[in-house]
């Protein structure tokens, strides 16, 4: 799959499955626009080599107007969004009654409303040239529950709707929407939920093996690299009537 000349937004993209899934969209040829907070120096010279065009534009998601910007940014830049990956997430758990009420909005905000605010930034220009690819990672937690993560699963459900609604508007254009829905991913945030068990005396790898064997049968991680593959895929004309689906990268999570 050659993506030479076609322009990928990656939100989220400075570290973690993000940077991973920009890495196997440069690989193929795309230009990219990285998109997250902090330093993201090394984050572009990394994917700068392989050889395609790289920029980065540190929008805050939940500013709707940052994320316009970013957009009109991509545009100068490179002329055209044609795949919009939105990947940006956060994450809080506690239970409903404790939830704090501005943690449900800071994540109501990037992982549901920012897929939205992307995803109508990306169309017009996508239905003008008749081809996109609109890929929304979602999560597992799209399409069941977890005690403690009121915020995530609702936003992730919600994110799983949207892709289907988005799926059918574009239904007979060269535009797709489809959602990734991973299972335990090895991010900074999975491994803080393993840090948190080793500090109650069990060793790291114990640690790590209880979270996985909870949820995921497989007893591994899914890879940034698994999810740039499948985004990959889905980019391609292989991948030209997969609608509005989501599909599980969850090692068996979603099987049980």
């Amino acid at each position: 799959m050659q993506l030479n000349g076609k322009t990928a937004v990656v939100t989220g993209s400075t570290s973690g499955i993000g940077l991973g899934i920009a890495h196997v969209l440069a690989r193929a040829g795309a230009n990219l626009i990285l998109n997250g907070f902090g330093d993201a120096n090394l984050a572009i010279a990394e994917v700068a080599r392989h050889g395609g065009n790289v920029g980065h534009h540190p929008a805050d998601l939940s500013d709707v107007s940052q994320f316009e910007d970013l957009f009109a940014y991509a545009e100068r830049k490179f002329g055209s969004v044609d795949i919009l990956v939105n990947n940006a997430g956060i994450q809080h758990v506690a239970a409903v009654e404790d939830f704090p009420v501005e943690r449900w909005d800071s994540i109501i905000a990037i992982n549901l409303s920012a897929v939205f605010h992307g995803t109508r930034l990306a169309l017009p220009g996508m239905r003008q040239r008749n081809w996109g690819r609109i890929i929304n990672i979602a999560s597992v937690h799209g399409q069941v529950g977890s005690t403690g993560k009121a915020a995530y699963v609702a936003a992730k459900h919600g994110v799983v709707g949207l892709t289907k609604v988005v799926g059918l508007e574009t239904a007979t254009s060269n535009i797709t929407c489809n959602a990734i829905c991973p299972g335990w991913v090895l991010t900074p945030l999975v491994q803080k939920q393993i840090d948190d068990r080793a500090a109650s005396g069990i060793d790291a790898q114990q640690a790590q093996h209880d979270l996985l064997a909870e949820k995921q049968p497989s007893l591994a991680f899914v890879t940034p690299e698994h999810l740039g593959e499948l985004v990959l895929f889905l980019c391609s004309e292989a991948g030209s009537q997969v609608r509005g689906a989501a599909w599980n990268i969850d090692g068996g999570w979603l099987a049980q």
